[in-house]
């Protein structure tokens, strides 16, 4: 059969130039493209990519506001067999210089965002770097300076049509390298394959429910995982992308009113960001259009949830919990549907963790441990996760028999009805008195307090107890911390809060003995 069983990224660009040939697929700013156009101009960058001498197996590293020229590179670097690396534009030029070096691209792609590396990179010299480009139509003072950089629009020739859909793919299936840093600090690169991709695709679709007749806002920049992945499901769907360079609340809400969008992602701060953006306001134009909403990048609070809710009405709010080696999401939990739940919320801060929901149909997962517990590492196995750490070491693996499994570093359980519940990270776990203490256990426990807006618990050296547990809480505005260990009263203008109320609240909640930091004060 040859390649003809293999998956591809680019096999959503035949439904493009069909069932959206004469529709527009692409907003960004004025630009507006059908299927027609958008496919067109991945196959003539693909053939000037060609032409240039690229082709399997060679890394070219983009970074860039989001537009629909990313996405047009993204496939036309997947067209030609090529591996794509998508740089965070956030980074500091020294940051972008140590991802280079891991994964040593033949070509750098930015916008004007990152014009500033190109200047320093004629000082920096990375021996594979052949060719510079600017993604967009650079400032003509730029062009003069440089003359050395190719512009997208030079690289792009004229396309012969559907018959040129003849995609290669790089050794391995390997179709991008996304960056992580994890517990190094230092960008890893993570080689994620074709499959990969259009597994975690077909679950958003049919999980999220995304649908050809969605319009979907990028608030989540390419270079994440959270924000590639959802731009490939809405790829294969056939819908409609609005693209906006950056996520800023402001230009989303604008965006949202203006083109009607129907679903999105968020993280929590983004969430939180759109709720100050409308605190006061009770009704506004994109109430009544957004219905779907996959919330990534650590959970809402149930105070974030309900104000999301209020903000967005009409959306089924959903939340992940994946990591960039599993390709994305690994399992999904719905929070609120306004068709089924009315306004019931789904419980999801418990004693025994936090629910992450159920993993998706082609994820697998089980839990590592002593026998002792039914707590322990949760591991994963499956086309989603990761082929390895680019030039580096292999993926975190359990051996067990024969069977290799995905570290995922998590810690947590599976209940009888198949809910994934976390605990906190294997490498956070404190120490203390012979006992394992999870950092994130106590700081649920805190955050329960009215008057606790944010907490974050470390273990610190302690001759006696290895680590002592130590928590660092910040509280509400109307709250006031005291040395002495006085009752609050709803009553007082001002509600008091101490490190003995704190603890005498924890030890209510059934919070193990051992986890009660000791108050101190000065």
């Amino acid at each position: 059969m040859g390649k003809s069983s293999e998956a591809h990224i680019c096999q959503c660009l035949s439904l493009l130039s069909t069932l959206r040939r004469n529709s527009v697929v692409t907003v960004s700013g004025n630009r507006r493209k059908t299927g027609e156009e958008f496919v067109e101009s991945v196959i003539g960058l693909a053939q000037g990519l060609l032409q240039l001498g690229l082709g399997p197996g060679d890394v070219i590293s983009i970074a860039a506001f989001n537009s629909e020229l990313y996405l047009e590179w993204l496939l036309a670097v997947a067209f030609v067999g090529a591996i794509a690396a998508p740089l965070n534009y956030r980074w500091s030029y020294e940051e972008a210089v140590l991802a280079m070096e891991v994964v040593r691209p033949v070509m750098l792609v930015t916008d004007e965002s990152c014009i500033p590396w190109y200047s320093k990179l004629q000082l920096h010299h990375i021996p594979s770097l052949r060719r510079h480009v600017s993604l967009d139509s650079p400032s003509s003072d730029f062009l003069r300076t440089s003359s050395n950089v190719l512009s997208t629009e030079t690289i792009k020739k004229d396309s012969v049509g559907d018959a040129q859909l003849n995609y290669s793919w790089a050794p391995e299936g390997v179709v991008m390298i996304c960056f992580t840093s994890g517990t190094s600090g230092r960008p890893k690169g993570v080689a994620i394959s074709h499959s990969a991709f259009i597994i975690q695709s077909l679950a958003k679709i049919a999980i999220v429910g995304y649908g050809e007749d969605d319009v979907y806002l990028h608030t989540a920049p390419l270079c994440h995982i959270g924000g590639l992945s959802s731009a490939l499901a809405m790829l294969m769907i056939g819908a409609r992308h609005v693209l906006i360079p950056k996520f800023e609340a402001k230009s989303a809400l604008e965006a949202i009113e203006q083109h009607k969008v129907t679903t999105l992602i968020t993280v929590p701060a983004m969430m939180a960001d759109f709720v100050l953006k409308f605190r006061g306001i009770e009704t506004w134009k994109g109430m009544e259009s957004v219905k779907k909403i996959l919330n990534g990048g650590g959970g809402l609070s149930s105070e974030l949830t309900k104000a999301a809710i209020k903000l967005f009405p009409q959306a089924k709010l959903l939340s992940a919990y994946g990591m960039t080696e599993t390709c994305s999401s690994l399992t999904f939990m719905t929070l609120y549907d306004p068709r089924i739940d009315g306004r019931k919320l789904q419980l999801v801060h418990q004693e025994r963790g936090i629910c992450v929901g159920k993993p998706a149909p082609h994820v697998e997962l089980r839990i590592s441990g002593d026998g002792s517990s039914h707590v322990g590492r949760i591991l994963t196995r499956g086309p989603h996760a990761m082929l390895r750490y680019w030039q580096g070491s292999p993926p975190n693996a359990s051996v067990s028999g024969d069977e290799v499994w995905l570290d995922t570093g998590d810690v947590g359980s599976i209940d009888d009805s198949g809910n994934v519940w976390l605990v906190g990270r294997a490498n956070g776990r404190i120490k203390s008195g012979g006992e394992n203490i999870y950092p994130e256990e106590v700081e649920r426990i805190l955050l329960q307090h009215p008057g606790v807006n944010g907490a974050v618990v470390v273990g610190i050296p302690d001759a006696r107890l290895t680590e002592m547990v130590v928590a660092c809480v910040q509280i509400r505005e109307d709250w006031q911390w005291i040395s002495t260990s006085i009752r609050h009263s709803v009553s007082k203008q001002m509600l008091q809060m101490s490190s003995e109320i704190l603890c005498q609240f924890c030890k209510e909640k059934n919070l193990t003995g051992y986890p009660v930091f000791s108050p101190k004060t000065k």
